[in-house]
């Protein structure tokens, strides 16, 4: 999943911490404990002990725990053998690991090609 690209891990919410409202962060967010609200940052992890309760959007996110809301992500959904998605994904790359769950809808957007324009010539009346 990460590579020499993608964000370093800037934000973390430990296996014996809970948190209660949104979340919005640059870079990665790494989830080991319990959210009750939204999440928006570049890259979410979330570990096996982790839940969320709400939406999470992201470029990439990697369920590992439990998630009760939507995902969506400009890039791609990687739901783990442990993980389990209770809601609706929004992605362009959806994987599925064996025994991930997805209890809900996916939703598989297409990436933009680039359009080509191409302009006529008009021939002057001189």
């Amino acid at each position: 999943m990460f590579n020499k690209n993608t964000e370093k891990l800037e934000s973390f919410v430990g296996t014996n911490s809970s948190f209660r409202g949104d979340v919005s962060t640059k870079g990665t967010l790494r989830v080991d404990g319990v959210v009750e609200g939204n999440i928006a940052a570049d890259w979410v992890v979330l570990g096996d002990k982790a839940h969320v309760k709400g939406d999470i959007v992201a470029r990439g996110i990697v369920i590992g725990g439990r998630v009760d809301g939507n995902a969506r992500a400009k890039e791609i959904v990687e739901i783990k053998n442990k993980g389990h998605l209770c809601g609706e994904i929004h992605t362009r790359k959806l994987v599925i690991v064996e025994g991930g769950i997805l209890d809900g809808r996916s939703r598989m957007e297409q990436q933009e090609e680039a359009k080509v324009i191409e302009f006529q010539a008009v021939e002057r009346a001189q």
